[in-house]
């Protein structure tokens, strides 16, 4: 099993509360200001007068007395500037430099006035914290335990509040990440189920129900089933509900695309990069990820969670460029690219929502085309529907997150251009079009009915990020995670 938190270890207690012994006193301090270290601390002179709390800056000394062995100074620059971002990656910074050190305890002592903004900062302080301390190390032989345990935040109630919220966000951004990188030999579709049933099991909130390949035919997915084809294992549609303990005020569904390894089938893939393809599960880990933070944060909205898992390999029984496949809705489709595999699982998925659950919204969340990354790069997603309101919602919870999305068209005209000539639809749009993210959108939009639905490209931000301390460089993200939390939590529901 994949561990789902990590091993530091958050409490929170006030400025009143005398300082225990630690390893690494850790000061967040604003330009201007002069800072304030907590009762019985001492450090050298020269320290605190040449540092200025510029944006960003990193001061360290060893302490001359009191309960820290080392105080490290964090600058967050002017007051008014400061935002949840700049905190969350000063936060990551912070754990980085006692990692480095080989400290096995900090402590985070907040002596700013935040005002109304406390909580907000006590959330992102603690996201970064654990998002900062994540690695994979399960699969080395050798593996070095991380010198960091605890971690005690000395603030006021709002912001320890904060850090609480923070705490359960940041561990649920962790579990899809270490879904994503973990090697597709070691999460194959079985393997997604059971974090799945093990989500579900842990609380008394989330209920589970996986269809198989025989109850996916009774339910004539033949879209779906068409992908897994030419792998040995099977594929599934995992179903996870969320229930609040009172009344809901609204049914969401979300989708997440869970090819754990998309080698292109018959079209296959350059062997560049390849091994990159076990992220094409980044939309179903982000699903996964969700619903253990509501299990932890327990917002009273029910929540549906459709994970359509599979691997697209290449063999005698796998789809051909040509063939033809029957969506569970009627609609007839020519997968005329096997790469374009990913809107033929989600097409089943989505109609399956659509007739099953209709929930009040639903929004799917997919690596599905290049052509994201060549419009929008690696920092943000693309997000494209039929409901303005519902958009809107998701930009404004993509501001409040840093996880931004962008919205991008779906016109009539790219509706148009995926109807096919033998089917009532082709799987990719013709060569003359362009527009790859927004077709891709338009082929979706054919299995949503009218339910207010948005659809979110997550191919160039799921990993290959730039480096925010908290997250980037070649291994997973964890997107979409904190940004569906943040909107599931603000969303009007039905």
């Amino acid at each position: 099993m994949i561990p789902a938190t990590m091993p530091i270890k958050l409490t929170t207690k006030t400025p009143a509360s005398p300082l225990t012994k630690t390893d690494l006193l850790i000061i967040f301090g604003k330009k201007g200001r002069k800072i304030k270290l907590p009762k019985g601390v001492r450090i050298p002179a020269n320290a605190i007068e040449s540092f200025a709390g510029k944006e960003r800056e990193v001061w360290i000394t060893d302490a001359l007395k009191g309960a820290a062995k080392r105080v490290l100074l964090l600058g967050l620059g002017k007051g008014r500037a400061i935002s949840g971002e700049l905190f969350r990656r000063t936060a990551a910074m912070a754990v980085k430099t006692a990692e480095q050190t080989g400290c096995r305890s900090a402590s985070v002592w907040i002596d700013l006035s935040l005002g109304h903004r406390a909580a907000g900062f006590g959330q992102a302080l603690a996201e970064g914290a654990l998002m900062g301390s994540y690695r994979l190390s399960d699969f080395k032989s050798r593996a070095q335990p991380a010198a960091l345990k605890r971690i005690s935040v000395y603030g006021d109630r709002a912001f320890n509040a904060g850090v609480r919220r923070g705490e359960a966000i940041g561990a649920a951004n962790i579990l899809a990440r270490r879904l994503q990188d973990t090697p597709a030999n070691r999460m194959r579709p079985r393997d997604l189920v059971r974090e799945a049933r093990n989500l579900a099991g842990a609380s008394a909130r989330i209920s589970i129900l996986v269809h198989d390949e025989k109850a996916m035919a009774r339910l004539k997915m033949g879209s779906l089933l068409s992908v897994s084809r030419g792998s040995a294992e099977p594929a599934y549609l995992i179903h996870l509900v969320y229930k609040p303990s009172k009344k809901a005020r609204g049914k969401i569904c979300l989708v997440g695309k869970g090819l754990t390894f998309d080698s292109g089938g018959i079209s296959l893939k350059s062997s560049a990069k390849m091994h990159e393809m076990k992220y094409d599960m980044s939309g179903g880990a982000a699903v996964l990820g969700v619903f253990q933070a509501l299990a932890a944060l327990r917002p009273d909205i029910e929540v549906h969670g459709l994970v359509p898992t599979s691997e697209n390999l290449p063999d005698g029984l796998a789809n051909k460029p040509g063939d033809v496949v029957k969506a569970c809705n009627g609609l007839i489709i020519e997968v005329l690219n096997t790469d374009a595999e990913g809107r033929l699982i989600l097409a089943d998925a989505l109609a399956y929502a659509a007739k099953k659950i209709k929930p009040d919204a639903m929004i799917d969340l997919a690596t599905l085309t290049g052509a994201v990354v060549v419009a929008l790069g690696h920092e943000l997603s693309g997000v494209m529907g039929n409901n303005r309101a519902l958009l809107d919602e998701l930009v404004a919870s993509g501001e409040a997150t840093g996880e931004q999305v962008w919205p991008l068209p779906i016109l009539e005209y790219h509706k148009q251009d995926m109807q096919g000539s033998v089917g009532d639809l082709r799987n990719i749009s013709s060569p003359e079009t362009g527009a790859g993210s927004c077709t891709a959108g338009a082929f979706l939009s054919y299995f949503v009915d009218d339910i207010p639905w948005a659809h979110i490209d997550i191919a160039g931000s799921a990993w290959g990020a730039g480096d925010r301390d908290y997250q980037g460089g070649s291994v997973g993200t964890g997107v979409g995670v904190r940004l569906l939390v943040d909107y599931l939590e603000n969303c009007q529901g039905g």
